[in-house]
């Protein structure tokens, strides 16, 4: 296993009594290129390397959840765990996972991993998780992350409306959002056509939601050449791992 780390914090966590000023959270980043992992303090602040290691081919639940036991290995003592998957969430099942394998379909991430860790675990969509990192919690908030696919997540007043697949949208000529400006429609039109085709995305989704605030995310991202605009923000990747530390804010 390739494991690239990347400076984050310092990499010990002293002991102390446990209360929620103290806890430790591991957050996972699962992605079709990548898989990250990083610990977070109480206010979210990275108190370890970043690492990341890629995705596996097949990317089955077994061979990731044995690449996320290794990386474990490098981090420091944790007390719960939060994780981005991309696909829909429910009750802690990945419901689906477009660019991942069909055995993760219907999978018990939740349930698997606190049985084998031992910690409370906590999933999420990982657009949505990335989300949380960087939105306001004021107004409508939209998030839409560039990788190997096309995530999104929408927020009122910081809440999350959950299940939204914006990917998977019918968008134009009978394709998908995800058919027309994911990385294979990206590899294959280019770069050019496909920041175009990206403004066009940008504004039927601000006619379809009213979003007071786009963020936009995802290794892609970074090949963006758009007008800028004051309510439009380019946010970081490590934000899918920051952002983890709300998914035990928002529910206590």
């Amino acid at each position: 296993m390739q494991v690239v780390k990347k400076r984050g914090g310092s990499k010990s966590v002293k002991d102390s009594p446990l209360n929620w000023r103290k806890l430790t959270t591991l957050a996972i980043d699962i992605g079709g290129s990548g898989l990250k992992m990083m610990a977070l303090d109480s206010r979210g602040n990275a108190v370890s390397e970043r690492l990341r290691t890629p995705t596996p081919q097949p990317a089955s639940p077994d061979k990731m959840l044995n690449i996320l036991d290794e990386m474990k290995q490098h981090m420091p003592v944790f007390h719960r765990v939060s994780v981005g998957f991309p696909g829909v969430i429910k009750q802690g099942e990945t419901l689906t996972a477009a660019n991942l394998d069909k055995k993760w379909v219907g999978f018990p991430l939740e349930q698997t991993l606190e049985q084998k860790w031992g910690r409370p675990v906590r999933v999420c969509n990982d657009a949505a998780v990335q989300g949380y990192g960087a939105i306001s919690g004021r107004g409508v908030e939209l998030v839409l992350t560039l990788g190997t696919g096309v995530g999104s997540a929408l927020y009122i007043d910081g809440r999350l409306c959950p299940g939204l697949e914006l990917a998977h949208h019918p968008w134009r000529k009978g394709k998908t959002y995800e058919e027309c400006i994911g990385r294979a429609a990206l590899d294959k039109i280019g770069q050019k056509k496909w920041n175009r085709l990206v403004e066009r995305a940008i504004a039927q989704t601000e006619a379809l939601f009213n979003w007071d605030r786009l963020y936009i995310g995802g290794g892609n991202s970074r090949k963006l050449e758009i007008e800028a605009r004051p309510e439009v923000t380019l946010i970081e990747n490590e934000q899918g791992l920051t952002g983890g530390i709300a998914l035990w804010q928002v529910a206590n």
